[in-house]
């Protein structure tokens, strides 16, 4: 697509673009009196509807005139530039998504391209009228606009006390006058100058050349530093430059919802809040934050992976945080990587990106040491604190006790870290009370009706639920296969039933629970932080959010319940992510003057992700798994896409994945795997059947897929995904 942006006159047709799942744009006219460009912003008709789309340039000419119509509007936010059309296409492409499909998520709210309402206020004339007696009431609204700003009536009613009668006497009298209030910044201007914490040698130098990046076009820089090490201060050096630059940085972090440190630590070094872009946001907030973002008021964006795709009109910078989070990656509607397509809406703003983390992902490890991606690399964690003591505990040798799930050896520990007066936190990757709940009187196991999936029990709810779709019901009081009573048994554990037995084996210690069920926005994640600071939580119990970056000043102690949890069931990324997932709760530990320790319950001893965890070798398990990798022709070394068909009847989605496997392409270098029913081969009612196209990286995958998905004649009721470089299998 060209830089360039040509004008439209009355009369001349364009392409508009709509957020709907099209394959391609609709050609209008445009009308008397209205000039557009390419990426203007404007509502059409479509059927019987109104529709805003994006002029994508010049119309096909396709249709006879007298089928085109008119556009109806223009809307007054900037035009989408040549290179967000740009990425919104390329994703399109890469993704085997429609373009108007990708559109939607950058006109996510579609109210936020209408103008804000005017908001109607008084303030006080210049003079009193004769007639109109100042009454003890009247006076009282007079003195409040006396010491304040004009405001909406309600308002200034509800501060001075009186009823909104009195206040609407005074304005029909002439005492007061109605005008329209400007509506206020949305966001405050962050302070690049402000000064943060006095950063280390290795710190200030690998700051410094973050933020001489700027300005230079594109570039992708691995900051790779162990935890504690300062990567966050060390990044909003670069942040600061590109505000000093009046540029727009957007920062990615995995669960926005949970970064409460995060925010605080931004607040404290640019003297005020960001603004902030995920799902929970209120639809008045998302539209005030998107106009924010699309008249380049909002300065800096901190955001979940949906905020790469706002308009922002002067992007300088883009952060990507843990960027080897699998959060980033989207698995509804269009599938992408929030990390690879950050990397590539960099490139084609021409912008430098930044990917930081502390377990960084075999992909961008790879692309680092091939010169794709420069590195820098903070080995020493800051102000002399010093990585964790990683012990392993053999759990065929030390077992705990039955119905128990923590070692003597792990017991032992905790107890020592409450008696010095620290904090411990246990750690399990497993939601609710237990995972599995069955009869021992008939042996049937309580599965969930709409997946292949079994049902989590939340005792603390009082309810059993499914995790893959939501699906919940009260805890039986029979079984409901036999109807004996009192014979269901509840399988496993669960940070509900690690507290259970936390609390009777430590009874003293004050406890705390951080999961994904109750730890669900900014202010919650907050509340934790702030109660561990002020030291109101002796023991810490928590599934994966508490590997999300915290900073816990007095935690010491680290017990690892179940470390084997993550590397059942084949996944090609099973290895790697156990590692990165313990090696970031391990960094929990020991992060201020005190040293820290790790104990890692594990089955497994001799495992290589156990044995480089216990070595401290990072690097060495990075190497024997990219060697691995390499061998078997897997990603990065090789391309992967995933065909997903689902439907709510099982023969129909049988006879799509056959047609699909007879349609099958071959050739030199190109292997295709399946078909076969999905580890959830029921999910949310439907049946699921999986094929998996395995490529040499020199090869063109979208281009096989289009023609491979084209040759087969659609099933009707048959859903057929594409996940493109998929990072789950289920």
């Amino acid at each position: 697509m060209s830089e360039s942006v040509p004008s439209y006159c009355p009369g001349d047709l364009v392409a508009v673009m709509l957020p709907l799942p099209i394959d391609g744009p609709y050609d209008y006219r445009v009308p008397d009196g209205m000039q557009l460009t390419d990426g203007s912003l404007v509502r059409v008709p479509l059927g019987g509807r109104r529709e805003s789309g994006v002029v994508w340039g010049p119309g096909s000419g396709e249709l006879p005139p007298s089928k085109i119509r008119d556009i109806l509007e223009r809307h007054h936010p900037p035009a989408f530039s040549p290179r967000l059309r740009r990425f919104i296409e390329w994703v399109g492409g890469y993704c085997l998504a429609r373009p108007g499909a990708v559109l939607r998520m950058a006109i996510s709210v579609p109210e936020a391209l209408d103008p804000p309402k005017p908001t109607a206020a008084v303030a006080a004339a210049p003079q009193w009228p004769e007639s109109l007696k100042p009454t003890a009431a009247r006076q009282r609204v007079m003195e409040e606009l006396r010491h304040g700003p004009p405001r909406p009536m309600a308002e200034l009613a509800r501060q001075s006390g009186v009823s909104p009668g009195v206040v609407k006497g005074l304005r029909d009298a002439g005492a007061l006058i109605s005008l329209v209030l400007e509506p206020p910044p949305p966001f405050d201007l962050p302070d690049p100058n402000r000064g943060g914490p006095t950063l280390s040698k290795a710190q200030a130098t690998a700051g410094t050349e973050l933020a001489g990046r700027l300005g230079d076009g594109y570039s992708c820089t691995l900051l790779d530093g162990v935890p504690g090490s300062g990567k966050t201060e060390v990044y909003f050096e670069a942040l600061a430059e590109a505000l000093r630059r009046d540029e727009q940085v957007l920062v990615l972090l995995p669960e926005i919802a949970l970064s409460a440190q995060w925010l605080d630590r931004f607040k404290q070094r640019f003297g005020c809040a960001p603004a902030v872009w995920h799902s929970d946001l209120t639809q008045a907030t998302r539209r005030a934050t998107w106009r924010a973002v699309a008249f380049g008021e909002a300065r800096v964006v901190v955001g979940a992976r949906s905020a790469l795709f706002l308009p922002f009109p002067k992007l300088g910078l883009i952060v990507v945080d843990e960027e080897h989070d699998s959060s980033f990656k989207q698995g509804d509607g269009t599938i992408y990587n929030g990390r690879d397509m950050a990397v590539v809406r960099a490139h084609l703003e021409k912008r430098p990106i930044i990917l930081a983390s502390a377990t960084p992902s075999l992909e961008t490890v790879t692309n680092a040491r091939e010169g794709r991606y420069r590195l820098l690399h903070l080995p020493e964690r800051h102000g002399g604190a010093l990585m964790p003591r990683l012990e392993v505990v053999d759990l065929t040798r030390d077992r705990p006790a039955r119905d128990m799930w923590l070692s003597a050896a792990l017991r032992e520990a905790v107890e020592q870290t409450l008696v010095d007066g620290d904090q411990a936190m246990l750690f399990l990757n497993r939601r609710g009370y237990a995972p599995l709940t069955l009869c021992r009187a008939c042996g049937q196991r309580l599965q969930c009706p709409h997946c292949t999936a079994w049902l989590v029990e939340h005792r603390l709810a009082g309810r059993l639920q499914c995790h893959h779709c939501g699906h919940q019901a009260p805890l039986p009081k029979a079984c409901p296969g036999c109807g004996a009573e009192d014979t269901l048994a509840a399988c496993g554990p669960g940070v509900e039933r690690l507290a259970e037995e936390a609390a009777a084996l430590f009874p003293q210690a004050r406890q705390a629970l951080a999961v994904s069920d109750t730890i669900t926005h900014p202010r919650a994640a907050a509340d934790l932080v702030a109660r561990l600071e002020r030291r109101e939580v002796d023991l810490l119990i928590g599934t994966q959010i508490v590997a999300k970056g915290y900073h816990f000043p007095h935690l010491t102690l680290v017990g690892v319940v179940d470390g084997d949890l993550g590397l059942a069931g084949g996944d090609l990324r099973a290895a790697e992510r156990t590692f990165q997932l313990l090696y970031q709760v391990a960094g929990r530990a020991g992060r201020e003057s005190k040293p820290g320790r790790v104990l890692l319950q594990t089955a497994l001893p001799n495992h290589p992700v156990m044995e480089a965890l216990a070595a401290g070798d990072r690097d060495g398990f990075v190497a024997a798994e990219s060697a691995a990798r390499e061998a078997a022709g897997m990603p990065p070394f090789g391309r992967l896409a995933a065909l997903i068909l689902s439907a709510t009847n099982e023969s129909a989605v049988d006879d799509a994945a056959a047609a699909l496997a007879r349609a099958a392409p071959h050739g030199p270098g190109i292997t295709v795997l399946g078909p076969a029913p999905a580890p959830l081969a029921l999910l949310r009612g439907r049946h699921r059947r999986r094929l998996l196209l395995k490529v040499g990286r020199d090869v063109g995958l979208q281009p096989i897929l289009r023609r491979w998905i084209a040759s087969v004649r659609k099933i009707k009721g048959v859903r057929v995904q594409v996940d493109v470089d998929p990072y789950g299998f289920l």
